[in-house]
């Protein structure tokens, strides 16, 4: 698949409010970076209306933009030359195939260079990983909606969840987390592409949505439809700034706010199902 990349170059500590007013585009990755972000968009849905609303953010932060073109052939190069292995304290490291091992921790996830959200570099990615460590999988059954890359299924698998539905938007996401399952030896991951829609109705234990805010919002009362009484619903992908406005909403949908976790400017929260 071809990308857009738009590079934004920002004043130092603009670079995550810039972060959080793209994430309600459809760009599907993000590199962080001295001097700005990096925002990958598939070609297919590169527009000039896109490019003129990305623009028109110059009036609430100044910014300088560019816009340039990324073959699929060489996605894996650009890929590789900005990812770097992730260390979850002592809990868990995401690393290419191409790093060295990383030893002391107790879960490693190996990814093939595909994607750079969803990766672990993103804060909400890394929040959600620390958060499923104080959360016992064992023998339950998990969705993650938005899988990006996979790792939060295949996270979840290594934590001794009976069974995960993964399900992205994006083919690509969806493809990538077939690989990852299948380079981490991992079984127990039934993946799907599509909406939420496109997973057959279950009865799940525990949810992870790491995606944005938006869809959060509109998918709440499917998701609580589909977890259990006394289920668990861990998401991410929104900013500090968001998080009244996800806490009525998590109230108004039947589900009660049991922990907030806040990495630099992002918020995760876990909630129970009422």
């Amino acid at each position: 698949m071809d990308y857009y990349c738009y590079e934004v170059r920002c004043e130092s500590g603009q670079a995550e409010a810039l972060l959080g007013l793209l994430s309600a585009f459809p760009f599907d990755s993000f590199e962080e970076g001295e001097g700005g972000l990096k925002a990958y968009i598939p070609a297919a849905l590169q527009t000039a209306d896109l490019l003129a609303e990305v623009e028109e953010l110059k009036k609430l932060m100044p910014f300088e933009l560019s816009v340039s073109f990324v073959k699929g052939e060489n996605w894996n190069e650009v890929w590789e030359s900005n990812f770097h292995p992730v260390v979850v304290d002592d809990f868990c490291a995401v690393r290419a195939g191409f790093h060295k091992p990383i030893s002391g921790v107790q879960h490693e996830i190996i990814i093939d260079p595909k994607m750079a959200f969803g990766t672990g570099h993103h804060e909400t990615t890394f929040a959600v990983m620390k958060m499923m460590r104080e959360v016992d999988f064992r023998g339950k059954r998990v969705l993650d909606y938005g899988c990006g890359t996979g790792i939060l299924a295949i996270l979840a698998s290594f934590l001794e969840a009976d069974s995960i539905d993964a399900v992205d938007i994006e083919e690509p996401a969806f493809e990538n987390t077939v690989d990852n399952c299948r380079i981490n030896k991992v079984v127990n991951v039934n993946a799907f592409h599509g909406d939420l829609d496109a997973v057959p109705p279950a009865n799940y234990d525990i949810v992870l949505a790491n995606i944005n805010r938006n869809v959060i919002l509109s998918s709440l009362a499917s998701l609580h439809a589909r977890l259990k009484q006394g289920g668990l619903l861990i998401t991410s992908g929104y900013l500090v700034e968001d998080g009244e406005i996800m806490a009525d909403a998590f109230h108004e949908h039947g589900f009660s706010v049991n922990q907030l976790a806040r990495n630099n400017n992002w918020l995760a929260v876990k909630c129970t199902r009422l």
